[in-house]
């Protein structure tokens, strides 16, 4: 499909003919043909969500009035820890000292495509800097087990995605917290509490979700082996990127949860709910072959480039696109500029010189 719209705006005669012959075009043209230009490649860029069709799968959705939270193993969602069900939200931990509480489901997710769609709530009595300790939601082959993981165990099996409200590293000047973060782990990679995962994060940006008036919300996508996380935190509702990373290999049959812990600091760490969407991808044939392959281990693609490369901040995968794409334009620019001078002062000389 965005193959097939990115063919509807070529011009194909007609941008040979103006690349042999620039000195026939104006500048007012050649300006209207590079917007052109970035509307189709934007375009083209875009269509990849258009590929996509998105269904609520409600077995594995925590959605109110919760009645699919319970002990009974006829329920979808189960409560643990600290964890209570009110008319409004999934408490996973009161605004109280030593606590840790999840809910986790039931059900083994075996979707190729989907996306998760989060809406929690963070606040408590606490000032900036005297709260915590943060929520995360799972993808994991474990469940129900407590541990120092923002109330899940280290060591774990599977995706984690970190809303992490206080730094633990007293000497980090460069990151702002709430900061929000992903990792996957594979068993035996631990998560580094005392440097805030960082050793171990796959990317994340900074969040001030605390004690908002309006609705906070996160998204985790996972489609054709790339991870993306978005968040929108400003009342706005749009989407801002966090994370967009290819080459994350998670195996199907896994467990959803969200889990939350305080310490001597603490918090109410509330979800809203948790809505999964099942997608269906277009794949190319090269797609499908290269996907058969089964993942029964969790991975990153050349994750130590990727620490090698990090930056604290970096660019997100959109912004680099427009980086590069804006840098080849104006290269293109002022080569087509240089040629019409060139033509220019040609045409001048030749009328001289006869």
């Amino acid at each position: 499909m965005a193959a097939v719209s990115c063919r509807r705006h070529r011009r194909d005669s007609k941008s040979i003919y103006i690349l042999l012959y620039p000195q026939k075009m104006t500048l007012f043209k050649l300006l209207c043909l590079f917007i052109l230009l970035i509307f189709t490649v934007g375009h083209c860029f875009a269509d990849d969500d258009h590929e996509m069709e998105e269904f609520l799968k409600r077995e594995y959705s925590l959605t109110k009035p919760y009645q699919a939270v319970g002990p009974l193993s006829s329920s979808h969602w189960e409560l643990m820890g600290d964890a209570m069900v009110t008319t409004e939200q999934v408490r996973l931990t009161p605004d109280m000292q030593s606590r840790q509480g999840a809910v986790w489901s039931r059900i083994p997710c075996h979707l190729n495509d989907w996306e998760m769609q989060v809406h929690f709530k963070i606040h408590g009595k606490g000032k900036k800097n005297l709260n915590g300790d943060g929520l995360a939601i799972w993808y994991t082959k474990e469940r129900m087990q407590k541990g120092p993981v923002f109330g899940n165990k280290d060591n774990f099996t599977g995706l984690g995605v970190f809303v992490d409200t206080y730094p633990n590293e007293e000497k980090q000047l460069e990151r702002i917290f709430p900061f929000v973060l992903a990792m996957v782990g594979n068993g035996t990679i631990s998560y580094d509490h005392e440097r805030d995962g960082r050793p171990t994060e796959l990317g994340g940006c900074n969040a001030m979700v605390r004690n908002l008036k309006h609705d906070t919300f996160l998204f985790i996508r996972y489609v054709r082996r790339r991870l993306t996380v978005m968040i929108d935190i400003d009342g706005q509702h749009e989407w801002r990127d966090c994370l967009d990373l290819p080459g994350v290999r998670l195996p199907k049959g896994f467990y959803f949860g969200a889990t939350a812990i305080t310490g001597d600091l603490s918090d109410n760490h509330d979800i809203i709910s948790l809505k999964l969407y099942q997608l269906t991808v277009l794949r190319s044939k090269q797609e499908e072959k290269d996907e058969e392959e089964e993942i029964t281990i969790p991975s990153v693609d050349n994750m130590e480039l990727l620490r090698l490369g990090r930056t604290e901040e970096g660019m997100s995968g959109l912004a680099i696109f427009f980086t590069v794409l804006f840098s080849m334009v104006g290269c293109i620019f002022l080569v087509v500029v240089g040629l019409l001078l060139y033509s220019h002062w040609n045409e001048n000389r030749r009328k001289r010189f006869y």
